[in-house]
């Protein structure tokens, strides 16, 4: 799971930065969203959906009483971000932003981080160094419910998720949430897929996709909310949630830890 930080080499935050209209990414992370473009026209409003997705599960963890989160794989900001959709419900929230590209820790160090917001340098696939860093620590207060955040992220693990996860869910107390959205073999055509893959082979950040069935089993230990693990955009949809482009689309869904 690395990340180029000079700018040679497009990298995932970098391209879903200029998806979703951000302005901190660089001309190859521009040069490869137009590939994507080019053959999947679909790219934009499909990174849009996982974005409201993410925003929304938001949403309905701070309503559920959430009140700090982890969001692992954070990338680079865009208006609004996790902390300020939580404080709109919880003003009291605290977030600790997670990323393994020093480029995207630094940045959002300088521009995100204040009183509750942290941003650490971590890798998902090392869990328990996220875990036991202080900074982590000093800001999460593990004995009570978190908002853990895997979007858009756990593709970009080759090995599978699980035990990564399960280390994780083992640090939680009973009522956390897990917030996860995948890219799904399923939901689209095999060349398709190929060519997608062949696309992301090329940047700092390969991609694997999974089945519906190998993304449901990553809820393990949580119990799946309604509407359980569906298309992002058919995740608890709200009004103005317009995207007219649907194909290629993530799975997604909402899991809460039962005692």
């Amino acid at each position: 799971m690395s990340t180029s930080t000079d700018g040679s080499q497009a990298s995932a935050a970098g391209i879903y930065n200029y998806m979703l209209g951000g302005t901190e990414n660089s001309a190859a992370d521009r040069a490869a969203v137009a590939m994507l473009t080019s053959m999947f026209p679909s790219v934009r409003d499909v990174s849009r959906a996982n974005r409201g997705f993410l925003l929304r599960a938001v949403r309905e963890m701070a309503n559920a009483g959430i009140t700090q989160f982890l969001d692992l794989g954070s990338g680079l900001p865009v208006a609004p971000n996790v902390h300020d959709v939580a404080r709109e419900i919880q003003p009291g929230a605290r977030v600790v932003y997670v990323d393994n590209a020093p480029a995207v820790v630094a940045y959002n160090r300088a521009t995100v981080d204040g009183p509750g917001v942290v941003t650490i340098a971590g890798d998902l696939t090392d869990p328990k160094s996220i875990l036991d860093d202080p900074r982590v620590r000093a800001t999460l207060d593990f004995d009570r419910p978190i908002g853990l955040i895997t979007v858009a992220v756990l593709h970009f693990v080759p090995e599978d998720a699980r035990p990564l996860l399960a280390t994780l869910r083992g640090a939680l107390a009973p009522g956390s949430y897990l917030a996860l959205t995948h890219a799904c073999s399923d939901t689209m055509p095999p060349e398709e897929a190929a060519a997608g893959l062949a696309i992301y082979q090329r940047t700092s950040n390969p991609v694997n996709l999974r089945t519906r069935a190998e993304i449901h089993d990553l809820f393990d230990g949580f119990e799946i909310q309604d509407p359980g693990v569906v298309l992002v955009a058919d995740w608890r949809p709200v009004a103005g949630d317009i995207y007219p482009e649907r194909a290629h689309e993530s799975l997604g869904g909402l899991g809460r830890l039962l005692p």
